[in-house]
């Protein structure tokens, strides 16, 4: 019997596109949001198993439109028990992002195919 081959995780982060910020504004957003999720599910085997892969890690990042479908995610996931930080943004209190913690993407893909990439 041939053994199953794992399947490849991936990390989704989904920053808002109507933010006018500066490129690299926008790069830390997503940045505190993966590190947020990683290190708050860093236990979790999917998420060890995720950093092993150095070199090979595969990250999504995709694009919401606006606050709105961002809170609107954010919701989703809670109902569904996805593992996911928002990212808010202070002193301005602004949510600019969200992370899940790695996953198969067959087991998170149905919430995010709404969203496009980021461009």
């Amino acid at each position: 019997m041939a053994a199953t081959a794992p399947q490849q995780l991936v990390q989704y982060v989904v920053l808002r596109g109507d933010l006018r910020w500066p490129r690299g504004a926008l790069v830390a957003q997503a940045c505190h949001a993966a590190l947020a999720v990683l290190h708050a599910h860093y236990a979790h085997p999917d998420s060890a198993a995720y950093l092993a892969e150095r070199g090979r890690m595969r990250t999504v990042v995709l694009e919401a439109p606006d606050e709105g479908a961002l809170t609107t995610l954010a919701e989703t996931l809670k109902e569904h028990s996805v593992d996911h930080e928002m990212w808010i943004e202070q002193p301005e209190n602004i949510a600019t992002c969200i992370a899940l913690r790695p996953y198969p993407k067959d087991q998170v893909h149905q919430y995010l195919k709404k969203f496009k990439l980021l461009k």
